[in-house]
């Protein structure tokens, strides 16, 4: 099974991005998906490299955000596409049965496509209001995370499900009731000045069987 925290990279440069993951990963992430929007395809396979280096190095799963073809360039271990991108068929043609496809939800509707495409997880959100995603869609909130669980219980959707979108520390014990399998963050590793902790207070809090 998947591990339950994944961080997703920020950064306006290269520099910035690979500082940032080699901080992610240095407090203890073990799943790295990076996400470097409106750069040429030169900067994001440079980044892509060294990241792959160093996910390799940590023994962290590494996936690219939405670029399929970059993903198999570099010999990533899977992507994230969102409602708006390559299809997962199309992009399972091209990646092939191991590696890993994730992909974004909002709705029941989306989860339903998204699982019966075939993905391997649901990245499922937002959870609250998020300053690290334009165009953000109607927020969920636990009850809407509740609800779409539910149904997907009733269907027999077993895809593991990540909370994505404005998630705190705080957070963590309300939408671990939920059902969900885990959570994908960004800005509060990203910001945070005790990453290391963070990382430790959040798997704590993800794994543990009684939440505290």
């Amino acid at each position: 099974m998947f591990n339950k925290l994944q961080y997703i990279s920020q950064g306006e440069t290269a520099e910035k991005q690979l500082y940032n993951i080699h901080q992610a990963l240095d407090a203890g992430c073990d799943w790295i998906q990076m996400r470097f929007k409106n750069q040429t395809p030169e900067k994001r396979f440079v980044l892509a490299e060294a990241v792959k280096v160093l996910c390799e190095e940590y023994l962290a799963n590494f996936i690219v955000n939405d670029d399929v073809i970059l993903a198999q360039k570099i010999g990533a271990d899977g992507v994230h596409l969102g409602l708006t991108d390559m299809s997962i068929p199309g992009a399972r043609a091209i990646l092939g049965n191991r590696k890993i496809i994730g992909a974004t939800a909002n709705t029941f509707e989306d989860v339903l496509i998204q699982s019966k495409n075939g993905c391997d997880y649901i990245g499922l959100g937002p959870f609250q209001f998020t300053e690290t995603k334009e165009k953000l869609s109607p927020i969920l909130g636990a009850e809407g995370y509740v609800s779409i669980l539910n149904k997907m219980k009733t269907q027999n959707i077993l895809t593991p499900v990540y909370a994505i979108g404005g998630i705190t520390l705080e957070n963590i014990k309300i939408l671990v009731k939920t059902g969900i399998h885990g959570i994908a963050v960004s800005g509060m590793i990203t910001k945070s000045l005790e990453k290391v902790k963070l990382v430790q207070q959040l798997n704590d809090k993800l794994y543990a069987n009684v939440i505290i």
